[in-house]
């Protein structure tokens, strides 16, 4: 009797391998890590002026813009973002609200070592 195919398991391990060799892409992982962050940032947004107790409207006055403004700055994937812009927008929170901005240095990536046979050269200086 033949050993019937487990096609849910198949399923997931192929997903797994493609899954990772998109992580092993470089250009991918930034892709990914660049949109990650917009979406953080729109939630955490949305979440502070929540905080706040500040209904966008309400926001909006505070910052003297409309309130079709504030929505779009709390929209996901809104990526026109300045710094000027999300300073003034923390600041027309109120007290306790903070903008952080880290810069941090990438974490290098694993180096394979790679044995090669070296072989023995002389110069001669004249």
């Amino acid at each position: 009797m033949e050993k019937q195919r487990d096609l849910i398991e198949e399923g997931r391990q192929a997903y797994q391998e493609w899954r990772e060799s998109l992580w092993a892409n470089p250009e991918y992982r930034a892709i990914y890590e660049a949109e990650a962050a917009k979406k953080e940032l729109w939630l955490q947004l949305v979440e502070a002026r929540q905080k706040a107790g500040l209904t966008q409207a309400e926001l909006a006055r505070r910052l003297g813009v409309s309130q079709a403004q504030v929505a779009r700055m709390e929209k996901r994937g809104y990526d026109a973002y300045t710094l000027n812009s999300l300073r003034r927008y923390v600041q027309a929170l109120g007290e306790g609200f903070s903008l952080d901005i880290a810069v941090r240095q990438r974490e290098p990536e694993p180096v394979t070592p790679v044995i090669a046979e070296q072989k023995n050269s002389y110069m001669i200086d004249n």
